[in-house]
């Protein structure tokens, strides 16, 4: 029996794992003869796991009431209002609902500035810091590519700084997209497993903005800006730790500019 080419829908079913066993096995055949072809499942595998780390809180909340099914049909089950109802309860809703927006604004602001460049910073370490599989696209002896990708990136030029005197090696990098666009990524390590991460992105004011310490449940961070160019490092340790390290890149991206 003459095997059924291997094609798009077949490698996606091997990242999603819904491929039947057999079906598994004529795919897998094929990708240790195809390197590139396995290189890019291993990718989207890769970006799979980071998708659910990142999006396993949303998934953890319990399912809201109103679509309880229970209720859904519950609700269908009552007779129709008048057509009066209907538009009173809409006008309630469109002044309502701006009302509430408005509400929603002055008291959960978007963050912005200095605060947003944390925010993304966290967020991308709590994805990727904890990954033992590609935690960075280049590694660290692509020290210049990795310098070269971001500056063309971030349409500036930016370095990328030897931490290896203060005891911490760098391990690489990667783009990383965020609300304000593209970041360049900095991942470094003390030998022992402890990493933190450097973000850097251009910021939307010129200038420059004194560095900030900032908080969230699992990691503790600073972010300033130079230049009209945001960094913020995040990490596990201490802010102790953290902050001459913050220092550090500080005095030497300085230099660099």
């Amino acid at each position: 029996m003459t095997m059924r080419p291997i094609g798009e829908d077949d490698l996606q079913g091997l990242v999603d794992e819904r491929l039947e066993a057999a079906r598994q096995r004529e795919v897998e055949a094929f990708l240790d003869d195809h390197p590139e072809a396995r290189a890019r499942v291993e990718r989207l595998v890769a970006l799979r796991a980071e998708m659910r780390a990142a999006f396993a809180p949303v998934a953890a909340e319990p399912v809201p009431a109103r679509l309880n099914l229970a209720r859904i049909v519950e609700a269908r089950r009552q007779p129709p209002r008048p057509a009066w109802h209907a538009m009173a309860a809409g006008l309630l809703l469109l002044v309502g609902g701006a009302g509430g927006w408005g509400l929603r604004e002055a008291v959960s602001p978007v963050p912005t500035g200095i605060e947003a460049l944390a925010q993304s910073a966290s967020m991308n370490y709590a994805v990727y810091a904890p990954d033992h599989t590609r935690p960075v696209e280049l590694v660290a002896t692509n020290r210049d590519e990795i310098a070269g990708w971001f500056s063309a990136r971030l349409k500036r030029p930016v370095g990328v700084p030897d931490l290896s005197g203060a005891g911490y090696r760098l391990m690489g990098g990667r783009l990383v997209a965020t609300p304000q666009g593209p970041a360049g990524l900095l991942m470094y390590d003390d030998g022992h497993g402890a990493r933190f991460v450097m973000l850097m992105r251009p910021m939307s004011v010129p200038g420059d903005a004194p560095m900030r310490p900032y908080a969230t449940a699992s990691a503790n961070g600073y972010a300033w800006a130079q230049d009209g160019l945001g960094y913020s490092l995040v990490g596990a340790a201490d802010p102790a730790i953290l902050h001459p390290l913050a220092d550090t890149i500080r005095r030497a991206t300085a230099k660099a500019i």
